[in-house]
């Protein structure tokens, strides 16, 4: 696992809180960054597993050599 993916889904879990707590007080804007937090966290982690799978496929491909 690497800094990117740790990092994107700690974003999405705050972001998830922001979200909640945005709905439970009334607050459309605390809601609102919620909901982006968690879009900007998702694509952090998206782009950490993606180098871990291309980092994989090298380790893999050079082991075939």
């Amino acid at each position: 696992m690497n800094k990117d993916q740790v990092e994107g889904r700690v974003d999405q879990a705050k972001g998830k809180v922001k979200e909640v707590t945005g709905k439970v007080v009334g607050n459309e804007k605390l809601q609102g960054e919620g909901v982006g937090d968690q879009a900007a966290g998702k694509v952090q982690s998206t782009y950490g597993d993606t180098k871990e799978k291309v980092k994989d496929a090298i380790k893999s491909g050079a082991d075939k050599l």
